[in-house]
């Protein structure tokens, strides 16, 4: 099989950013791809400068900020991705957008190459069954923010073959990343037992158990959290979680994963987190 050398990444927020940047960093050529170019440039300058605060921190010679950066292209032409050996879809959290993105990436690359996805939820089976390549389709979920989080899970469909699984796997360790093999079920392992601590934090808010201070307080002073559950769900934004609450939902079918209905409205205001300037906290 090719080497991987030349990596498409499909989404420029948040997450794909953040997989650029440990690609690039990585010594790997990144091509990065959305469907608007300012957010292409936001992008890039925003990798510029998480990689001049790592260099002010003494994690990454300051002579190799401008060279990662310079590993990274972009396109808001889908086909330009052509040349790639592995593309990393990291859209939004819906799988009408995603498998339609997988249908389209399957036609672009070359036979040979690997598609892989970064949700955090949805089944990477019904996503390999949008291809003519299920046998090299695999679930990278990566953790936010990715230049510092450890974590890999690595999630196999019914079809993805053991060739694919081990590139991957190697693949993450080149990057400094920790890969944890996980099957594919709704939620995988971190959003399955995560997603229903936030959901459940909400619940407490709405019922009026406590504040949303008291809570995250309870979390990071009782159980040594870093920060709280309704910090967190700040940080991952009301929307995602909502979403993926909805696949735990649907795919489980556990009334548990209901959505509480305080994050439904919250989303349905605007109130995001921290990416709208407000959630449970104002930013």
């Amino acid at each position: 099989m090719t080497e991987i050398q030349t990596v498409g990444i499909v989404g420029a927020g948040t997450m794909g950013s953040g997989i650029a940047h440990v690609f690039a960093r990585s010594g790997f050529n990144v091509l990065l791809c959305d469907i608007s170019q300012p957010q292409l440039d936001k992008a890039v300058e925003r990798i510029r400068i998480n990689l001049g605060r790592e260099a002010s921190k003494g994690k990454l010679p300051a002579d190799q900020v401008e060279p990662s950066v310079a590993r990274i292209l972009t396109t808001t032409d889908r086909a330009a991705l052509a040349s790639c050996h592995l593309a990393v879809e990291a859209a939004s959290e819906r799988f009408e957008l995603k498998s339609e993105l997988f249908a389209a990436l399957d036609t672009i690359l070359a036979p040979e190459a690997i598609l892989a996805t970064n949700t955090s939820s949805i089944s990477i089976t019904k996503l390999a069954a949008q291809t003519r390549r299920p046998e090299r389709v695999i679930g990278m979920h990566f953790f936010n923010p990715v230049p510092v989080m450890a974590l890999v899970e690595i999630i196999r469909g019914l079809q993805t073959d053991q060739p694919t699984f081990d590139r991957i796997r190697s693949l993450a360790l080149a990057l400094g990343k920790t890969p944890v093999e996980v099957n594919d079920a709704p939620g995988f392992v971190s959003n399955r037992v995560l997603m229903p601590m936030i959901n459940e934090a909400a619940f407490a808010v709405m019922e009026g158990v406590a504040t949303a201070e008291a809570v995250d307080q309870v979390f990071q002073l009782g159980m040594a959290h870093p920060m709280g559950p309704l910090t967190l769900a700040d940080f991952i934004g009301l929307d995602v979680c909502v979403d993926i609450l909805r696949v735990l939902h649907q795919g489980i079918g556990d009334p548990k994963y209901r959505p509480c209905p305080l994050l439904v409205r919250m989303v349905d205001a605007g109130w995001l987190g921290r990416k709208s300037g407000r959630g449970f906290y104002q930013y």
